[in-house]
């Protein structure tokens, strides 16, 4: 068994829980959601366990020079996948409101499901800037930030849709008995906040161990690669939502959807930096 076929189990998991998410939304059957839920567990221990082989098998290349799997694009996303079901199991914990799965497991599903897919899992040797142990602690930080974002973005999402219950387009009784499965407003609110809380300065140190891998691997700290500019945007965008909230008393729509838009800057600096500019942060290339 090799890690691949772990992954592929991880996301075959992932697929079958949202189905069945689905289906607990639909049929509001509670087996179905906590199959779900067992389900979504099983597939982070294989997706964890795939990810630590993965690492295992880097140390067997010719060299035995093994590092920790987060040097490309397609371990990026593996990883990024792992931690948006991590934060949403942890969520679960706290909130046991099923339905969450339907909005967090389609996003583990995208990043899974391209990872499967486009035939880029072949393990890489490192190059000389990326050969230090502050590769493992910038990405798996600035990972854990993105999966609490994902998690944010996820009840901003769910917010606005309860908060326009009353709405007449959304008064069928079956749109209703969706909505009824929502935590109430108060508490996406709340957890929303909690999300960017606790995701905010693990962020933070995200950026700063980056900046000591940049001192490390090129003698500056900054040097406004596009990657730096739109890390620190998003670090900025999160700092406003958090001033916004507890100084100026922002909840509700407003911090909902200036958590969407934060989530959007986040995928731009994962994604839309890696393929459409150019900078030291090239691995999506």
């Amino acid at each position: 068994m090799t890690s691949f076929h772990l992954l592929s189990g991880a996301t075959s998991a992932y697929f079958i829980a949202f189905w069945l998410m689905v289906a607990y939304a639909g049929l509001r059957r509670e087996g179905l959601g906590r199959a779900g839920i067992g389900l979504t567990w099983l597939g982070l221990v294989c997706h964890g366990a795939g990810i630590g082989l993965r690492w295992y098998e880097s140390y067997q290349l010719p060299g035995g020079v093994g590092h920790a799997p987060f040097a490309n694009f397609y371990e990026s996303v593996v990883f990024f996948g792992w931690a948006i079901v991590l934060a949403y199991l942890l969520l679960d914990i706290r909130m046991r409101r099923r339905v969450l799965g339907v909005f967090a497991l389609p996003l583990a599903l995208v990043c899974m499901g391209w990872a499967q897919l486009s035939g880029r899992d072949a393990i890489e040797p490192l190059m000389p800037a990326l050969r230090s142990r502050w590769l493992t602690y910038h990405v798996i930080s600035c990972f854990l930030a993105y999966g609490a974002f994902a998690m944010s973005f996820c009840v901003s999402v769910m917010y606005l849709l309860k908060a326009r219950s009353h709405d007449a387009a959304c008064r069928s009784s079956r749109w209703q008995g969706f909505l009824g499965l929502f935590p109430s407003p108060a508490t996406l609110d709340d957890v929303n906040y909690r999300a960017v809380a606790i995701g905010f300065p693990i962020w933070t140190v995200g950026i700063v161990t980056g900046a000591a891998w940049a001192n490390y691997a090129w003698g500056r700290y900054w040097s406004w690669d596009p990657k730096e500019t739109w890390s620190l945007i998003v670090w900025f965008i999160y700092a406003a939502f958090l001033h916004a909230r507890l100084t100026r008393g922002w909840s509700g729509r407003a911090t909902a959807w200036l958590a969407i838009g934060g989530f959007a800057a986040t995928l731009f600096c994962y994604l839309g930096v890696n393929l459409l500019l150019s900078g030291l942060h090239s691995y999506g290339s």
